[in-house]
C-alpha cells in the first residue's frame, strides 16, 4: 500500500427514470383510465470518512464513480426502484474541493462524518398524474432528470495537536519515536522520512496528544526544493509547532542558519502557517561536551533573538523529552479551554485554519502552474526538462498511528 496524500476523480450520480405512459386495460372494467408510474430516482453519491483508512490509494488508480440510475416507471400504478447511493470511503482530515471552481465542499474531520457530493436526478412522472377531469386519457410524461457530474479533488491533511518541523536530519523521526509508539525509519542520512508520520502522546492517564513528524524541509521547499512543499500542507491543522534543530550537525552548518532557513520556507508557503506558536528544541545535546552544553544552547538562542519557549531534549536518551509533552499537554488543554467557553475565539481559530488551507492550495497551485509553463517551454524549445516531481508510487506507506 501507498502513501498518496492527493487524488483527482469524476463522479456522475444516476439519472432518473422516466415516467411510464400506461393505460388500464382489464376486462369488465372499461375506460380504466391512464395509470403509468413514475420513475425511480437516480442514486447519490455520498463521501464519508472513514477511521480505518489512513491514504487515499484507492482513488490514484481508481478515478471514475457512477451511481446507477432510476428504473423506468411502470403500469399498474407502479413506481420504478430508485438507484442505489454510492459512498466512497476517505481517511478522516479529507477536504473535498470542485475542481472547476475550487469550491470547499466539505473538510471530514470527525469519524464517519459523510456529505452528498452529487444528487441522483429525480424521476420522471407518469402519465397518471396528468389525469383531470378535462383529460381522461393524458399521453403526457416526463423524462427523468439527469444526476450532478462533478470533477472533485480529494486532498488528506493529517490531523495533529502537534506538528514536528526542521531540517532533514535535525531528530525528528528520533524524537517522535521517544514519546510516542509510532516507529518511523530512522537512519544517519538525510531524508529518510519520505511520508507523515502520527503518534500517540501519552502524558497521564486520559491525557494525550497526536504529534505529527513530516518530512525535512530544505531552502528552497517553498517553491519545490527537495520533497516540496506537498507535506507542509500537513500542518494546517496542527495547534503547536516544534521546530527541532540539530545543536551539533555533522555538516557544521550553522543552527542560527537552520533555523531562520525553515523559518523563511513557512512565512513564503503560508504566513498564516508561520504565525502559529511556535516552540523551539534543541536536540541531540547527548552530542556536545556537557560542559559547553549551556554556553551553545544559550549562543544560539541569543543569536536569534528567540522569545518563545526553549528546551533542550536528546531524541536518542530520551533526555527532557517528556517535559516537553507535559508543556505542550498544557499548552494544549489550556487552548481547547478558552475556545470551549469562548465561541468568539473559536471561530476566530477556525478561520485561521481555513486561512491557511487556502494559502497553502494557492501556493501549490502556482507552483504547478510554474512547472506546466517550464514543460510546455521545453518542449518548444525541443529540450528535455527533468520531471522532479513527487510521485506517490515512489515511496511506501509509513503513516503511523498508534497510541
Amino acid at each position: 500500500m501507498r502513501f498518496v496524500d492527493e487524488a483527482l476523480i469524476k463522479i456522475e450520480a444516476g439519472a432518473g427514470g422516466n415516467g411510464c405512459m400506461s393505460f388500464r386495460r382489464e376486462k369488465f372494467i372499461p375506460f380504466g383510465g391512464p395509470d403509468g408510474g413514475d420513475g425511480g430516482h437516480g442514486g447519490s453519491i455520498w463521501i464519508e470518512a472513514d477511521p480505518n483508512a489512513n491514504t487515499l490509494v484507492d482513488y490514484r488508480y481508481t478515478r471514475q464513480f457512477k451511481a446507477q440510475r432510476g428504473q423506468y416507471g411502470m403500469g399498474s400504478n407502479c413506481t420504478g426502484k430508485s438507484g442505489e447511493d454510492v459512498v466512497l470511503r476517505v481517511p478522516v482530515g479529507t477536504t473535498i474541493l470542485d475542481e472547476n471552481t475550487d469550491e470547499v465542499l466539505a473538510d471530514l474531520v470527525e469519524p464517519y462524518e459523510r456529505v452528498m457530493v452529487a444528487r441522483g436526478g429525480r424521476g420522471g412522472m407518469g402519465n397518471i398524474n396528468f389525469k383531470s377531469s378535462t383529460n381522461r386519457s393524458p399521453r403526457k410524461t416526463t423524462a427523468g432528470q439527469e444526476g450532478e457530474v462533478r470533477q472533485l479533488r480529494l486532498e488528506l491533511k493529517v490531523l495533529a495537536d502537534v506538528g514536528l518541523l526542521g531540517l532533514p536530519n535535525a531528530g525528528k523521526s528520533t524524537f517522535i519515536r521517544a514519546v510516542s509508539a509510532a516507529k518511523p525509519k530512522v537512519a544517519d542520512y538525510p531524508f529518510t522520512t519520505l511520508v507523515p508520520n502520527l503518534g500517540v502522546v501519552d502524558v497521564d492517564r486520559h491525557r494525550s496528544f497526536v504529534m505529527a513528524d513530516i518530512p525535512g524541509l530544505i531552502e528552497g521547499a517553498s517553491e519545490g526544493a527537495g520533497l516540496g512543499i506537498r507535506f507542509l500542507k500537513h500542518l494546517a491543522r496542527t495547534r503547536f509547532l516544534l521546530h527541532l534543530v540539530d545543536v551539533a550537525p555533522y555538516d557544521n552548518t550553522d543552527p542560527v542558519e537552520s533555523v531562520k532557513a525553515i523559518a523563511g520556507e513557512l512565512e513564503k508557503y503560508s504566513p498564516t502557517l508561520a504565525s502559529l506558536p511556535r516552540w523551539l528544541v534543541l536536540n541531540k545535546i547527548d552530542l556536545v561536551p556537557a560542559d559547553l552544553v549551556d554556553d551553545l544552547c544559550n549562543d544560539i538562542v541569543k543569536r536569534l533573538g528567540w522569545t518563545g519557549p526553549v528546551f533542550r531534549t536528546s531524541g536518542l536518551t530520551g533526555e527532557n523529552a517528556k517535559t516537553v509533552c507535559y508543556r505542550l499537554m498544557e499548552a494544549i488543554e489550556e487552548q481547547r479551554e478558552l475556545e470551549a467557553e469562548n465561541p468568539e475565539l473559536a471561530e476566530k481559530e477556525a478561520q485561521k485554519r481555513r486561512r491557511l488551507e487556502d494559502e497553502g492550495r494557492r501556493k501549490i497551485l502556482e507552483l504547478a502552474e510554474k512547472r506546466k509553463a517550464a514543460r510546455r517551454a521545453a518542449q518548444e524549445a525541443g529540450q528535455e526538462l527533468d520531471d522532479d516531481d513527487w510521485n506517490e508510487d515512489d515511496y511506501d506507506v509509513e503513516y503511523e498511528y498508534r497510541p
